[in-house]
């Protein structure tokens, strides 16, 4: 997911480049948005882990 967002910012660069403004904005918005759903996820994630962690192995 995190490649997406890369791939969204990198599109978002080179047509700011070529001066396509609304095509810039939205890719640099999606590339936002996918972004912070990657953070939201890996916070998601982390917290799961070390609970299972302290719970141990199961019986």
């Amino acid at each position: 997911m995190l490649s997406w967002a890369v791939f969204f910012l990198l599109v978002a660069l080179i047509a700011a480049m070529f001066g396509f403004g609304g095509i810039s904005s939205a890719a640099a918005g999606t590339a936002q948005i996918l972004f912070f759903v990657f953070l939201a996820l890996f916070a998601v994630m982390l917290v799961i882990g070390l609970m299972n962690r302290r719970r141990g192995p199961p019986a």
